[in-house]
């Protein structure tokens, strides 16, 4: 039983991601966002529990990037296009499943790179693509707001956030022994994580959670801008 903890937190993770799929084919954005984001508490649970029962193993791993794809690259994917990007008919559709080959990729980059990359994540970590999505759907839906008003910034904004996935921008762990974190871009994080926060008051829960990993995912940008001008 032991053995098999990790593995259950792990079909947790696919499981939410099946229910956030199901959700948005029935129309319902909140839960489908709702169900990647509890996906994410999974997917974090699975590791931590696998390392504190000595019990890791190259089967758990390999479950584990099996089921992101699912919960982080295709059920954000379907979310973004059911919610938004089908009313850009064939850029939509290209937008979407850009999503899903970009998590594909990020997946197999960081699964080859695990002995090589250290200190860092080459790219925007595939739970963090799939909760800027889910997040930012949650707030548009509980403020009501449909961002196909605002032209191609909604499908441009889905294609960067799966280039991020693919880049080579270092996002640092934050164990201490990796890529160094400058002030500046600290300073940059704090003021956007504020301002986001600031303007959307009326929506608490949807708010913080684009507030953090939209921040999460500039602020990767920023201190690896600062890190080559400092070079």
């Amino acid at each position: 039983m032991r053995r098999m903890l990790p593995n259950i937190c792990t079909a947790a993770n696919l499981f939410f991601g099946m229910c956030s799929i199901l959700a948005t084919y029935e129309g319902n954005f909140f839960y489908g966002s709702i169900f990647i984001l509890l996906a994410l508490i999974a997917d974090g649970l699975d590791g931590r529990v696998a390392r504190a029962l000595g019990v890791a193993s190259e089967f758990g791993k390999e479950m584990d990037s099996l089921c992101d794809l699912g919960s982080f690259g295709i059920a954000p994917a379907f979310l973004a296009y059911s919610f938004c990007l089908h009313n850009f008919g064939t850029v939509g559709k290209v937008a979407a499943i850009i999503f899903a080959l970009c998590g594909m990729w990020r997946l197999a980059r960081f699964n080859v790179n695990t002995n090589v990359v250290h200190g860092f994540f080459m790219g925007l970590a595939i739970p963090a693509g799939g909760c800027i999505v889910a997040s930012t759907t949650l707030l548009f839906d509980e403020l009501s707001i449909r961002p196909e008003n605002f032209g191609m910034v909604y499908p441009i904004t889905i294609i960067i956030v799966a280039y991020l996935m693919v880049s080579h921008v270092h996002y640092p762990d934050f164990k201490g022994d990796g890529e160094k974190i400058f002030l500046a871009a600290k300073i940059l994080a704090l003021l956007m994580f504020a301002a986001i926060i600031f303007f959307t008051l009326q929506a608490p829960v949807g708010g913080i959670l684009t507030a953090i990993f939209s921040t999460y995912a500039v602020f990767g940008i920023v201190n690896s801008l600062i890190t080559l001008m400092t070079r």
